[in-house]
């Protein structure tokens, strides 16, 4: 009997997982808030904030937004001329909240030079 009920639960594991969207498979928001509000600089006034920018990352991505136009943008939200500081969010971002769009990031931001939009 015991050994049913540990079946059961992880066939209930498996269906739970495979019902979860593509884009979120793999999204881990705990390790994102962890990563972007430990950090100095970010200052997000609460946990949905910060979340709610970092899916805003997400969906520019997505639009095909260039790399180069979402640090700019980073940058200018948070008054930073700092690129390092605007490229760890965009990277926790895609990382974490919307790891299957990494490819997308990755080849946009191909042969970007820091401080160009």
């Amino acid at each position: 009997m015991k050994g049913n009920l540990s079946v059961a639960a992880a066939l209930v594991g498996v269906a739970a997982t495979s019902l979860a969207s593509p884009a979120d498979a793999h999204a881990d928001a705990v390790a994102y808030l962890v990563n972007v509000t430990v950090r100095p600089g970010y200052n997000f006034a609460n946990a949905d904030q910060a979340l709610a920018y970092g899916h805003g990352i997400c969906d520019k991505v997505d639009l095909g937004i260039g790399y180069g136009q979402i640090i700019s943008d980073v940058k200018t939200d948070f008054d930073s001329t700092d690129d390092y500081q605007a490229a760890y969010l965009v990277n926790q971002a895609a990382n974490e909240l919307c790891p299957t769009l990494i490819w997308q990031l990755r080849k946009s931001a191909a042969g970007y030079r820091g401080g160009q939009p």
